[in-house]
Order: structure tokens, then sequence, then C-alpha cells
């Protein structure tokens, strides 16, 4: 599996995560559960922060041009709940449009990409690392909003990659093969 195609099941992922928190009660997306947390409380804080890392890693560092400006708020601590869920997921969604529309032009996923910006001795990865930090990133937040779902008392949708893989056909063995010319 690449990158581009790890990318695509996320982002159809996400819409189904989308669309099923779209039908729950406003109150349930806001709810802390998460006390002892620091930054994140509640779901629209993990969703906020999961575009915000995507935003910041693919956009700010890589690219340059980062989209948070566009959608202004505390990266560090988001207090998410303030902010209605259609406003969230406009900001995730220009994300996603920029990060498919770079990797649909082929980028040299081997090019190196300093850590930090500012610092000549800043640590490097390669373009292929860094976005699979971010989609693994991405995952393991998903697992964490699913279970607040549950946590919630309701049943999370069924967001595994095998439910977006393209199925493949099973090859017919030989000795199957040689009954059916047996047949006709």
């Amino acid at each position: 599996m690449n990158v581009r195609e790890y990318y695509a099941y996320l982002t159809a992922a996400r819409e189904q995560l989308w669309n099923f928190l779209r039908a729950l009660p406003p109150e349930d997306l806001d709810r802390d559960l998460i006390e002892s947390g620091d930054r994140f409380h509640c779901i629209k804080d993990l969703l906020l922060h999961v575009t915000d890392f995507e935003d910041h890693w693919i956009h700010s560092i890589v690219l340059g041009d980062g989209v948070q400006g566009q959608f202004p708020h505390d990266w560090v601590q988001p207090q998410a709940a303030q902010y209605d869920l259609g406003w969230i997921l406009a900001y995730s969604r220009e994300v996603t449009r920029r990060t498919a529309a770079f990797l649909d032009g082929q980028p040299d996923l081997g090019r190196l990409v300093k850590l930090v910006q500012d610092d000549p001795a800043s640590d490097t990865v390669t373009l292929d690392q860094l976005l699979w930090n971010v989609m693994t990133h991405e995952v393991r937040h998903t697992a964490q909003i699913a279970l607040m779902i549950r946590q919630l008392g309701h049943t999370p949708p069924w967001l595994d990659y095998m439910r977006f893989a393209r199925p493949q056909s099973t090859p017919i063995h030989s000795d199957e093969a040689d009954d059916t010319d047996d047949e006709l």
C-alpha cells in the first residue's frame, strides 16, 4: 500500500465519521470525557486537533502555506466546544482538499523535510515518513473518538480499512478449472 491509497481510505473513513457525528446531539460532541486531559477533552477537541496536525505538518511545514489562518483558533488549547461542528468540518474539508491535491501532484516522497524550519540543526525525515506519521496520528485519534462515542452510549461507525478496500476477485484454482471444463 502506498501513501496515496491510504490517504484515500482515510478520506472516505473521515466522511463516514463526520456523517455519523452530525447525527449526534451537539452536547455529546462537547461532553468532557477526558477530564484529566490537559488539552483535549471532547470529541470536537480531537477532530480539531487531527485537522491542525495535518495542516501543520503538510501545509505549513512541507508546503509553507497552512490553512489555519482561514480558520483562526488556538491550536494549543483548542477548546473546540466553542465552535460549531460545521466550522470544524469546513476547516477539515479544506485541509483534506489541499492534501489530496498535493498527493495527486505526485510529490517526491524521498524529499527530505526539516522538522523545525527555522533551526539549521533540525532533524529531517523523508516526506514519505512525515505523511505516514500524519496518517497514523489520525488513526490513533479516530480510535479515541470511537471509544468516546461508545462511552456516550452510541455504536460508532465501522471505519476499518477493509470496509473501504476495493474487492479483488478470487482466482479459480487449476483443478477447479479442469472440473468446469469437464462439465461443458
